[in-house]
């Protein structure tokens, strides 16, 4: 069993865990990369490196989620004002700068998503 899912079984909450499985299939799908563990709570797809004007940098996954208690969070490439016209189709959200905030994930619009999940992927320098 692989470390996603044995991170996936770990998650208390039933409609959690479906919305997880959820976007790891669909994820998997739109980016053609396998899904990997970012730390001990956040599913990613692929990577990308960022470097700040400060000199600080690393790598971060291309596009990823986080099944938390309240909702899921999807970790985008770039700000979330450049998803505005796909974020008017998704349904119920809430977002920071980077961040998406989903209360049902199997509840969004699909189409929605999937473009999302591409914009993101794309714009980490990554063809998807």
């Amino acid at each position: 069993m692989s470390d996603v899912e044995v991170f996936l079984e770990t998650i208390a909450d039933e409609q959690r865990r479906r919305d997880a499985r959820l976007l790891v299939d669909l994820m998997a799908e739109v980016t053609g990369a396998a899904p990997a563990m970012w730390g001990g709570g956040i599913v990613g797809f692929g990577s990308r490196h960022y470097r700040y004007e400060s000199g600080r940098e690393g790598d971060v996954a291309a596009v990823g989620f986080a099944p938390r208690k309240a909702q899921t969070v999807l970790y985008l490439t770039g700000y979330l004002d450049s998803y505005a016209d796909l974020l008017d189709r998704l349904g119920p959200h809430t977002h920071g700068k980077g961040c998406l905030y989903v209360k049902r994930v199997d509840r969004a619009d699909q189409a929605a998503l999937r473009e999302i999940v591409a914009r993101s992927y794309q714009a980490a320098g990554i063809a998807g």
